[in-house]
This record gives C-alpha cells, structure tokens and sequence, in this order.
C-alpha cells in the first residue's frame, strides 16, 4: 500500500496543487492526485495552470477527489464554470461527501488587477 503526504497548512488544512486539467465538450475537470483525503472539511486547492484559452465559459468544473470526480459549486448550489475561473490562484473549499457538498468558500487570484 503506498502513502501520501499531503501538504498541510499551520492550521492542518489540506494544500493540494492541481496534477491536470482536462477540457471536454462536457466539463472542465481538475485532478488533485491525492487520495484520502478526509470526507468532510476544508481544503486549498492550487490552480497553477489556467483553464485553456478558447474553452467554453459556460462549462461546469469539476474536481476529482479520493477517485471520484464532483461538481463544485457555490453557496445555494449554482455551479462554478470555466469563466469564474481565470487565471491561476487558490480556491478555498468545503468538502462534505456525506451530504454530496464540494463548495468553494472563496477565490483568491495571484495577480491583481
């Protein structure tokens, strides 16, 4: 059985940086390349390539997590599309796979503009 280490914050909060993103006719999925992570609570996530040019802003992102790819959203369930997310930055996240919740808690760009 292989071990991870996973990155953590002073806080304990998981840091977990992008390992790929894929562009389909369908969705923009994020792979984080880690697995158990723990099923309910916070996390960062380190976009550090951006989402193609040219990809279709309406397309819902998606974030594959412990194996399993997941919708994330916003507070009240709208989806987080290709377009909310240009650039390179951090999300912060909420993770409840009890009750089916990937959230973002907010973004945080690394340049300003």
């Amino acid at each position: 059985m292989a071990c991870a280490n996973i990155i953590t914050n002073v806080q304990g909060i998981p840091y977990l940086p992008t390992t790929n993103i894929t562009v389909s006719e369908t969705a923009v999925n994020f792979a984080l390349g880690f697995r158990n992570i723990p099923p309910v609570g916070l996390f960062t996530v380190r976009v550090a390539n951006a989402i193609p040019d040219g990809t279709t802003g309406t397309l819902p992102v998606n974030l594959t997590l412990n194996g399993t790819t997941r919708a994330l959203t916003y507070f009240g369930g709208a989806a987080v599309t290709a377009a909310d997310l240009t650039g390179t930055g951090v999300l912060l996240v909420f993770n409840d796979r009890y009750n089916g919740i990937l959230q973002v808690i907010q973004t945080a760009p690394t340049t300003a503009g």
